[in-house]
C-alpha cells in the first residue's frame, strides 16, 4: 500500500469525508458531488498494490480509482473511491488511518448507504462514546442508528480508529442501482453538520447528473476488472 501527497494542507485539523462503493453508491456519489461543488483540487492518491490498476476516462478527464482531495475554505479532506475494494477493506482502513495521522486530523466522516425504505430526509449517525458530536448531530436533526450490521471500510474503521473522533453517517436506499437522492440527503445533513452552505435546488439536480456519471464509472471500472481477471485466467490456462 502506498499513499502519495503531490501537496499537503496547510492547516492542521482537516476533517475529512471519505465514501466507498457501496449500497445504493451513495458514498461515491456524495464524495463525488462534494469534489465539484466544493471546487476542491486533488493531493495525493492511495495506491494498493493487489488491486488491479484501472484509470478511467470522463470529460476527457482522467478519473483515479483512489484519489485525495482537498479544500481549503472549510478545511475537507475527501477520499473519493470508484473502484472496488471488496476483499481489501483492512487495507484501505490503514490506509485511511495513515492519513488522519499524517494530516493531523479531527475528525473522520464515513459516508455508507444502508437498506431501507428510501426517504431522503433520513440519515442516520452513530458516534463511539463522543457526548458532544452525538448531541451536535441530533440538533442537525440527524437520527442515532439503534440497531444494524456495518460492513465494509466503515466496519474497519468503527474497529480500529480509537484516537479521532469517527462519525458514520447512514442514508436509507431501497437498492444496489445508484441513488442519487438517499446521497441528496447526505450532503443536506453534511451541510448542517458543518455549515457547508449548499444550495439544496441545484443540488439534487445535479446529484442526479452524478448518478449517471457514478454508474457509467463504475460499470466501465467493472469491466476493465473482468477483464483482466479473463486474461489472467487464459495465461494460466
Amino acid at each position: 500500500m502506498e499513499i502519495r501527497f503531490d501537496k499537503k494542507p496547510k492547516k492542521k485539523g482537516v476533517t475529512i469525508i471519505e465514501g466507498f462503493p457501496g449500497f445504493g453508491l451513495v458514498g461515491s456519489i456524495t464524495t463525488e458531488f462534494l469534489i465539484e461543488h466544493l471546487k476542491t483540487e486533488k493531493i495525493g492518491q492511495v495506491f494498493i498494490s493487489d488491486v488491479a490498476p484501472i484509470a478511467a476516462i470522463h470529460d476527457e478527464k482522467l478519473i483515479e480509482p483512489m484519489a485525495i482531495h482537498y479544500n481549503e475554505k472549510y478545511n475537507i479532506v475527501i477520499i473519493h473511491v470508484i473502484t472496488n475494494v471488496t476483499g481489501f477493506e483492512w487495507k484501505m482502513t490503514e490506509a485511511i488511518r495513515k492519513i488522519e495521522h499524517e494530516l493531523t486530523a479531527k475528525e473522520i466522516i464515513s459516508i455508507e448507504g444502508v437498506s431501507g425504505r428510501q426517504n431522503q430526509e433520513n440519515v442516520f449517525f452513530f458516534t463511539k462514546n463522543n457526548d458532544i458530536r452525538k448531541k451536535k448531530l441530533e440538533k442537525c436533526k440527524i437520527y442515532p442508528l439503534k440497531e444494524g450490521i456495518i460492513m465494509g471500510v466503515t466496519a474497519g474503521l468503527l474497529l480500529k480508529v480509537d484516537k479521532v473522533p469517527l462519525t458514520c453517517l447512514f442514508a436509507e436506499t431501497h437498492s444496489n442501482i445508484p441513488d442519487s437522492k438517499a446521497a441528496a440527503g447526505v450532503i443536506k445533513a453534511l451541510d448542517r453538520y458543518l455549515g457547508l452552505e449548499v444550495d439544496y435546488e441545484p443540488l439534487i439536480k445535479s446529484a442526479e447528473r452524478f448518478e449517471a456519471s457514478i454508474k457509467d464509472l463504475m460499470t466501465k471500472s467493472q469491466e476493465a476488472e473482468n477483464q483482466n481477471n479473463q486474461k489472467k485466467l487464459n495465461y494460466v490456462g
